[in-house]
């Protein structure tokens, strides 16, 4: 097991009474739970997110803490937190990283893994 690591699930869901397709406007949750499966106490400091649609425009968020938190999360530990964002595209999707530090003061990255946002499958 590596000292310092963050390991992060991803739920995702489609809002379609805040969305607007008629002006290619699509409001998408994320649910993302944080844990220390490493062996040393560690905060979360900031975030950044790069965000695609399907006509793969980009934008990129950079910003302290997670919903106005900075979590420190001990061996064993997990945050859960929801956030939100809007894409002018049915599909895209979300990747980046969190820069955290350890109470022993070694700093470090945790990679969220890219996942996607799409709007449910419907059957006829």
């Amino acid at each position: 097991m590596a000292a310092y690591e963050f390991t992060v699930t991803v739920r995702t869901q489609y809002l379609p009474e805040q969305s607007d397709p008629s002006r290619s406007n699509y409001v998408f949750t994320y649910s993302i739970t944080i844990k220390n499966t490493g062996t040393v106490g560690a905060q979360l400091i900031s975030r950044h997110w790069v965000i695609t649609d399907a006509n793969n425009h980009v934008d990129e968020v950079r910003g302290l803490g997670v919903v106005g938190h900075q979590p420190l999360l001990q061996p064993g530990e997990q945050f859960e937190y929801t956030s939100g964002t809007q894409l002018a595209t049915p599909q895209g999707s979300m990747t980046g990283e969190y820069f955290c530090v350890a109470e022993d003061g070694h700093q470090f990255e945790t990679k969220i893994p890219e996942f996607v946002l799409s709007l449910p499958r419907t059957l006829h």
